[in-house]
């Protein structure tokens, strides 16, 4: 893509996980980009190696504030994703969730840009259909412990279909599932990241409940895919859609695979079920094929090396 179709793009949660992963592709493709985190949950880490880019900013800023900027399209992908940190402070997530979204689309308004919700499949809370389809309305505790997270992304939901029947703005949502791969939190909290965290110090893999509970792992590259190509679609292309991995397997299973790539003499402990944890997870991505043309390409075994491979790094690093 040459410079003269490049256009300027914020990137909200650009120093986290997802969102460095998505300013390296965007740079890649010839594009302006506007990194904007609070560096919450991101890491400046994850993004160091773009500072020197001339085409690439970052902004310390925190989107339950408002901000105006001039931007062609916006990724809103600002929040804690994982239980550990959207329950440490349960209030600031739901605001992000629902004050930062409304001040992204009031951005969005205001310049006419294209806005992407990056929302999640908690949306669908411990599911009573399976698998997952977007016309799901799903089965969420509204008071939980996890409903700082999961109502804020669906009132966030909410909000972007609002703000495109009253005011036209040009939505997109994207609904993930799990997500995997280099420059995940050390302690995120979350199943890859622990189990390969525990095996590689050779401590005892943490499984909660029984380990049946199932789970569908995307590496993160597919998922970057996935996310350009939505953002490129058709502007009656609204979504909401299902992007992650269909492969299901069990935690359990994940666990075990773990222990054997990293050749781990951990064994596996097993604690009780966090609250309102689901059950089941697995999307229908048939949407996403038929209109993305998308699917997962990179099998769980390929990106669990290349995340094991980041994590030993990581821990070399720290000692």
């Amino acid at each position: 893509m040459g410079r003269l179709s490049f256009k300027r793009i914020l990137v909200t949660g650009g120093a986290g996980f997802l969102g460095s992963h998505l300013c390296e592709r965007l740079l890649q493709q010839g594009h302006d980009v506007l990194c904007l985190d609070n560096l919450y949950t991101g890491n400046k880490d994850n993004i160091a190696h773009l500072l020197q880019d001339p085409h690439f900013e970052f902004m310390r800023h925190d989107v339950t504030e408002p901000i105006r900027v001039e931007v062609d399209e916006i990724y809103n992908l600002a929040c804690p994703a994982s239980p550990v940190h959207y329950q440490n402070d349960p209030v600031h997530t739901t605001k992000t969730s629902v004050h930062g979204v409304i001040n992204m689309l009031e951005l969005a308004k205001q310049v006419k840009a294209k806005i992407l919700q990056a929302s999640t499949s908690e949306v669908y809370g411990d599911p009573e259909v399976h698998p997952q389809k977007e016309t799901y309305w799903g089965n969420v505790n509204p008071i939980g412990v996890r409903a700082c997270y999961d109502e804020g992304k669906r009132c966030a939901e909410t909000l972007l279909f609002d703000y495109h029947r009253q005011y036209g703005v040009r939505i997109k949502v994207a609904r993930i599932f799990n997500t995997f791969g280099p420059k995940m939190h050390l302690n995120d909290g979350r199943v890859v990241s622990n189990f390969i965290v525990q095996a590689l110090k050779q401590e005892p893999i943490t499984v909660y409940g029984n380990g049946h509970q199932t789970r569908s792992f995307c590496y993160v590259d597919d998922l970057i895919d996935a996310l350009t190509r939505l953002m490129e679609s058709d502007n009656e292309v609204t979504g909401p859609l299902n992007l992650g991995n269909p492969n299901e397997i069990t935690v359990k299973y994940l666990a075990e695979k773990i222990i054997r790539l990293t050749r781990s003499q951990s064994k596996l402990i097993f604690e009780s079920l966090p609250a309102d944890d689901p059950k089941q997870r697995k999307p229908d991505i048939a949407l996403a094929k038929q209109i993305l043309h998308w699917q997962p390409s990179i099998v769980l075994e390929e990106g669990l090396m290349k995340t094991i491979e980041y994590f030993d790094n990581l821990l070399k690093e720290n000692r």
